[in-house]
């Protein structure tokens, strides 16, 4: 799927970029977002929605997560979302506690197959950090993927290991005027957990943009969401849409993510305290802004973004 393609970022979109680009944004500063169908609908039945209130603070709560023990937790619901994704939740056995994550942040699964090594993969939760008594991972099983294929075989009343936080980039209200969330693929959970957080706690102003590339439309995870926040907050978040292999009635980019494209729909570099941050596979991550060296290491700015003019401090990777 969509880690096994050639993520040619650098090659135009596959219909005429001045078509796309002045039906998609005619102005720089009044974009209108690209996607099909706009959808309101909520979550599964049972399933938490972003705006959902949860009942009181984090602080008030014990936390589950930390960042020393690994913990096993309960399958307690599971929730097709296509043919090769699917939503887990995961409950604690306080229900009063909640997970202690910050944002952005990640988790820590492992598993030991039988006569084998234990196999050990981040995942980021797309379920509010504040909810108390479980978390929720969407889960995409690649062919040949140990741990997502191991999640994806898990019923209900079954356990996996977690162990966190992972602290990715330490977030605060306003820290940076606007940001833009370059994603592909299941690199959506942490993008989205940052936007999430965000547009949740009314005094953050950030603006943010969404660029998602993926093969084709079924292939964007938690796009009912995404459409949800671009419908209540149109005037500070803007999504737009690239897809591989789109069907012929779509609208929105086709092709991969260019040049062009992110000309188009970032800020320009020059704009005051702006932060990029991209996540995807490593194709990606080589056509975009160049790897990421370690965790710990975010390595030179390369790609795309250095071509257009954005330095090091601008760009995170995750």
């Amino acid at each position: 799927m969509f880690a096994r393609q050639s993520f040619r970022c650098a090659q135009p979109l596959k219909q005429s970029f001045r078509k796309y680009s002045a039906e998609a944004a005619p102005k720089k500063a009044n974009l209108a977002p690209i996607y099909v169908g706009v959808g309101l609908a909520g979550l599964g039945a049972g399933f938490y929605r972003y705006s959902t209130s949860a009942a009181t603070e984090p602080k008030d709560r014990p936390k589950v997560f930390n960042g020393e023990d690994w913990i096993d937790l309960k399958v307690a619901a599971i929730e097709n979302l296509s043919g090769n994704t699917k939503r887990i939740r995961f409950e604690y056995e306080d229900k009063d506690a909640v997970s202690g994550l910050p944002v952005a942040s990640a988790l820590l699964t492992k598993f030991k197959p039988e006569g084998g090594k234990a196999v050990i993969r981040p995942y980021t939760p797309t379920s509010d950090e504040e909810i108390p008594g479980y978390l929720e991972l969407v889960v995409k099983a690649y062919p040949n993927g140990p741990m997502s294929e191991h999640i994806h075989s898990l019923n209900v009343d079954q356990r996996l290991s977690m162990k966190g936080p992972i602290v990715k980039y330490p977030w605060e209200a306003n820290k940076h005027n606007h940001i833009c969330l370059i994603a592909g693929g299941t690199g959506i959970t942490p993008m989205y957990q940052l936007a999430r957080h965000i547009f949740k706690n009314p005094e953050d102003k950030t603006k943010v943009t969404l660029v998602f590339g993926n093969v084709t439309e079924k292939d964007i995870l938690l796009k009912k969401e995404l459409e949800e926040l671009e419908n209540t907050y149109p005037q500070r978040f803007k999504a737009f849409y690239v897809l591989d292999q789109p069907p012929k009635e779509w609208t929105g980019g086709k092709g991969y993510i260019s040049k062009e494209l992110l000309k188009t729909v970032l800020p320009e570099p020059k704009e005051d305290n702006i932060k990029l941050f991209i996540c995807g596979p490593p194709p990606m991550y080589k056509a975009i802004s160049g790897p990421k060296v370690s965790p710990k290491d975010q390595g030179e700015l390369e790609g795309i973004l250095k071509e257009l003019g954005y330095n090091k401090e601008q760009v995170f990777k995750f």
